[in-house]
């Protein structure tokens, strides 16, 4: 009986054993089943692991979807693959491959984000570059918990979301990307900035407020500091700060000359109907804007009007700003002037 038994688990040792050294073989064997050259993935949101298997036969990453499928059987764990963009080296093994989607970081892209840009402008561009719905990300930049989250006590993240050029993971989701602009911002502002800003008489909100519509009146970093000028001595001065770009934005829409019926409009942004600040920031500042607010011109300027060639002329009187206007109008009429 006992010879019997023997001669049965040889057999079935023998049968494991070359179970066991075939599944190492198609696990462990670089090159069995994938591309010989580089081959790209994307991943979506909600893509099951059986919809990747099948991107990664369509695109040539394998020559057999069951090898890696099986792979997937028999280690569960890397079922997980995140969304995202993966640039998959040559020649691996079915479990290098799995393992690789499974922990390697997504490739990243490079974004530029202009100053200036509002929240609307800032998701259509994230939306063009990363896999994030516009609609999800302006949805992410008011909602209550991300707020609260990064200190904001402001309606939405407007002026919040730092300009710059920054590498995403193309997998990043609406509230990760908005956290990562609200962060640099918050990198940025110092303790020291804090106290500048207390020193101005402006809290956070309205430091941004301020330093979005110094950035929309002129890209010229040399001459931010006096812009911040004027509006800062209109403050002081209980004066209306009579900005167009404020007018612009309680519009909406893109950007147009301005007519005197527009500066009726019926909005707190209206700076031509209502004094003091608006309600919140109309663009998202670059650094040199917050910094113009922070260490503004010595100046008594009230007023300011565009030259015509890309500056603007400055005044301290209605008279001298009336003589710049006139300056203006005849750069318009004749380019040459």
């Amino acid at each position: 009986m006992a010879l019997k038994i023997i001669s049965l688990r040889k057999p079935l040792m023998v049968g494991v054993a070359i179970l066991l050294t075939v599944s190492a073989c198609l696990l462990f064997i670089p090159g069995l089943n994938t591309a010989p050259g580089i081959t790209r993935l994307t991943v979506h949101r909600n893509m099951g692991v059986r919809t990747i298997v099948n991107e990664l036969y369509k695109n040539g990453s394998i020559s057999s979807k069951w090898q890696a499928l099986l792979t997937l059987r028999i280690i569960p764990r890397l079922h997980y693959i995140k969304p995202g963009r993966y640039t998959i080296p040559p020649g691996m093994s079915n479990f290098m491959l799995m393992y690789y989607l499974h922990s390697h970081p997504q490739d990243e892209v490079r974004v530029t984000l202009p100053e200036g840009l509002d929240l609307r402008a800032i998701a259509r561009i994230l939306s063009r570059k990363l896999d994030i719905d516009s609609t999800e990300f302006m949805r992410a930049t008011s909602s209550p918990a991300l707020l609260i989250k990064h200190g904001i006590t402001a309606r939405n993240a407007e002026g919040y979301l730092l300009p710059g050029t920054y590498d995403f993971a193309w997998g990043s989701t609406p509230e990760e990307a908005t956290g990562f602009l609200i962060g640099r911002f918050r990198h940025f502002y110092t303790d020291s900035l804090k106290h500048l800003t207390t020193e101005k008489g402006l809290n956070e909100t309205g430091l941004l407020t301020l330093a979005s519509i110094v950035e929309a009146e002129t890209p010229l970093d040399q001459e931010k500091n006096l812009v911040a000028s004027v509006y800062l001595n209109r403050l002081k001065k209980n004066m209306r700060l009579q900005a167009d770009p404020t007018v612009q934005y309680a519009l909406g829409g893109i950007a147009r000359h301005l007519y005197y019926k527009d500066l009726a409009a019926d909005s707190p942004y209206n700076t031509y109907r209502h004094g003091g600040l608006p309600p919140g920031p109309i663009c998202n500042p670059g650094s040199a804007s917050i910094m113009a607010v922070l260490n503004p011109a010595d100046s008594q300027f009230l007023y300011f009007v565009a030259t015509g060639k890309g500056g603007h002329y400055f005044a301290e009187s209605l008279k001298e700003h009336n003589a710049n206007i006139k300056k203006y109008k005849l750069a318009q009429r004749n380019p040459t002037y």
